[in-house]
C-alpha cells in the first residue's frame, strides 16, 4: 500500500509504532521496522543523551530499516537538556523525529538542518495547522480516544479526522483507537494516509514489558480505561487499577483545588515498576480505549500482515462489493 507517509519515511506499510514511555526500547522499534512499520525509540525513556545514543545504536544493529525517535515536549518533574537529545539523534543518523506535548517550533531550525523529517502528535485541529506552519512534515492526530494525554477537547475521530483532512496540506496519520485491518481503512476513508498505534503494540511478543502488562490489556475491556488529571489541564487516558482508583477519588474530593503534589506519587516515576516488574497497582500507565480490541498477543510482523491483509480485503471485496450491489 502506497501513501504519502510511506513515500515520506520510506516505508512498506502506513503504520507508526508512537514512542511509549519505558515501551518504545530498540527491540520494539527494530521488530515495527523490520516488519515494515515505522518503529520509534522513546527518547525520554532514556535517562541521558548518551543512554539514547546507545540505544539508537543497539536499534540500528537490529534492523537496516527506517526508524525514528520521539520526543515528548511536557510539563513534567524534571526538564530534559533536548539539545542534548538532539544531537544524539543527529549524530545517531536518524532521520524521523516524533514529536509530541508542547511546540517543537524552537527545535525545528536543528532538526531540519539535519534533514530530519518531523511529525508532532495533535490533539486539535488548530494544533495542527500550527505544526503545519512551524514545518512539521507531517501530523499524528489523536483522537480523544487515544492512550496517555487526549488533550482538552474530547473530540473523537470521527470527527477530528475529517476535519484535519478539510484544512491541512501535509499527510496525516490518525492515532487513537487504531488496532486492526478496520481501524486502517476507516482512517483512510476519513483522510488519514495511515496510523499510528501505541497500545497495541504494547500486546505484542517483541514488546518488552512485562507478562502481567501484556495480559492486562488482552483481559481489558472498552470500558476500562479512566481519565485523571483532568483538574490539572493534562489529562490522561490510563488503565483502571488500583492506584487510578485512588487518584480519582483524590481528584472527585479536591476538585479544581487538586494538584501535581496530592497525586504525585501515583504518577510520578512508576513506569519501571510496572513495565519492568509486572506490578500492575503501583500506579497510572497510559492505555487508550483500544483495548477493548485486543485479544491476542502476536509477533509484530504477525500483526501489521494481519492489518494489512484485512485492509486488503476490506477494500477489495467488502466496500467494492457494497458499489456492485
Amino acid at each position: 500500500m502506497k501513501t504519502r507517509i510511506t513515500q515520506l519515511f520510506g516505508i512498506q506499510h502506513p503504520i507508526i509504532q508512537g514512542g511509549m514511555h519505558f515501551v518504545g526500547f530498540a527491540e520494539m522499534a527494530a521488530a515495527v521496522s523490520n516488519a515494515g512499520g515505522l518503529g520509534i525509540i522513546t527518547g525520554l525513556t532514556q535517562q541521558t543523551p548518551e543512554a539514547l545514543a546507545k540505544e539508537i545504536k543497539r536499534c540500528k544493529d537490529m534492523t537496516d530499516k527506517p526508524i525514528g525517535v520521539n520526543l515528548t515536549f511536557l510539563p513534567g518533574f524534571s526538564n530534559p537538556p533536548y539539545p542534548e537529545y538532539i544531537r544524539a539523534i543527529i549524530e545517531g543518523g536518524v532521520k524521523i523525529v516524533e514529536t509530541a506535548g508542547r511546540s517543537p517550533e524552537a527545535y525545528m531550525p536543528a532538526l531540519k538542518d539535519a534533514g530530519i523529517k518531523v511529525i508532532h502528535k495533535c490533539t486539535s485541529v488548530r494544533h495542527s495547522l500550527k505544526a503545519e506552519r512551524i514545518g512539521c512534515d507531517a501530523v499524528s492526530v489523536d483522537g480523544f480516544e487515544c492512550g496517555g494525554h487526549p488533550g482538552e477537547d474530547d473530540i473523537p475521530n470521527m470527527i477530528l479526522l475529517p476535519a484535519a483532512a478539510e484544512k491541512l496540506k501535509i499527510p496525516f496519520v490518525a492515532s487513537g483507537g487504531m488496532a486492526d485491518g478496520r481501524s486502517l481503512v476507516a482512517a483512510l476513508a476519513l483522510g488519514a494516509e495511515g496510523m499510528n498505534m501505541g497500545t497495541r503494540f504494547i500486546a505484542t511478543k517483541e514488546a518488552p514489558v512485562h507478562e502481567n502488562v501484556k495480559q492486562a490489556l488482552v483481559a481489558a475491556s472498552e470500558l476500562d480505561t479512566r481519565l485523571i488529571m483532568r483538574p490539572l489541564r493534562n489529562t490522561e487516558r490510563v488503565l483502571k487499577n488500583a492506584a487510578v482508583d485512588k487518584i480519582v477519588e483524590i481528584e472527585r474530593e479536591r476538585g479544581a483545588s487538586t494538584t501535581i503534589d496530592d497525586i504525585k506519587e501515583l504518577v510520578g516515576g512508576v513506569y519501571p515498576k510496572i513495565m519492568r516488574e509486572g506490578t500492575m497497582d503501583a500506579g497510572a500507565w497510559s492505555c487508550g480505549m483500544v483495548a477493548g480490541l485486543i485479544h491476542d498477543i502476536p509477533t509484530c510482523k504477525e500483526l501489521i500482515d494481519r492489518i494489512m491483509d484485512e485492509a486488503h480485503m476490506l477494500i477489495r471485496k467488502r466496500l467494492e462489493g457494497f458499489l456492485a450491489a
